[in-house]
């Protein structure tokens, strides 16, 4: 008697636990399609899967490409587009533009409007040296939580504004959100508004100023997995970028790369 209770709580536990996995199994399925059609707030994420292939966005580059969105390029060609965003100056920027220039690279800085207010000569710069200013909002809010294309609008409008006021010149329209939060309405208002997106298909952690990471920790993430067509997002707000950038662009160069910045796309 013992025995067969035993059994069968045995068989109504192993069907729970069923259930349990079963359960979870749609739910994941079940988020992998909203992340598909994104119709709620989405953190734009990668799984690096193998070292020196594209990895897999959480949101398909073909869905992406319905509103001129894009992670990565896929021509098969062993090209790097290098971006920089920035919300602030941190003394390192003159020091990349210096290092680029010697490299003959050309890249998009995502600023924000307070890089416009405080230091239009270094935008200037940018713009002089053949580089391309992208437009990172002018706040820096979470994009995610504005649902009318009014208030999406005017983050945008207000950069382009201040930009030409600085420059002289209209703004490209390349978009970059914040922190990477989006949803498909971000995506669709930008598209009305004559925008690309750009996320990316290569970081790490180098936003913090005070924790930054050793060249080697920035170098077993940066080498072995870039790729071709490879959107490469670096902060110049980073001691460490600044310092390992020659020698970064000099390895990637030795690995058979080239580089061409978004406009290619």
């Amino acid at each position: 008697m013992i025995i067969s209770i035993k059994k069968k709580t045995f068989i109504i536990l192993s069907i729970c636990i069923s259930f349990i996995i079963f359960g979870a199994i749609v739910i994941n399925n079940a988020s992998f399609r909203v992340n598909e059609t994104f119709s709620e707030i989405t953190n734009w994420g990668l799984s690096f899967q193998t070292e020196g292939k594209v990895p897999q966005g959480n949101v398909s580059s073909e869905f992406l490409k319905k509103y001129n969105s894009y992670y990565v390029s896929d021509t098969g060609e062993k090209v790097i587009h290098l971006t920089f965003d920035a919300g602030f100056e941190n003394g390192y920027t003159s020091n990349i533009l210096d290092v680029l220039k010697k490299h003959d690279v050309k890249v998009t800085f995502f600023l924000v409007g307070n890089y416009l207010e405080t230091e239009p000569e270094l935008v200037k710069r940018m713009i002089a040296e053949g580089h391309i200013v992208g437009n990172h909002t002018y706040t820096h809010p979470d994009m995610s939580k504005i649902a009318e294309m009014e208030d999406f609008k005017n983050e945008l409008v207000k950069f382009e504004e201040k930009f030409k006021e600085v420059t002289g010149k209209e703004l490209v329209r390349f978009y970059r959100p914040p922190q990477g939060k989006f949803n498909e309405s971000n995506l669709k208002h930008a598209h009305e508004l004559g925008y690309k997106t750009f996320f990316w298909s290569l970081a790490y952690v180098d936003w913090y100023v005070n924790d930054q990471p050793t060249k080697e920790q920035a170098f077993s993430k940066l080498i072995p997995r870039i790729h071709s067509g490879a959107i490469v997002l670096l902060h110049s707000t980073s001691k460490t970028n600044s310092e390992i950038l020659d020698e970064l662009l000099t390895e990637w160069k030795k690995m058979g790369y080239t580089f061409k910045n978004l406009d290619a796309l």
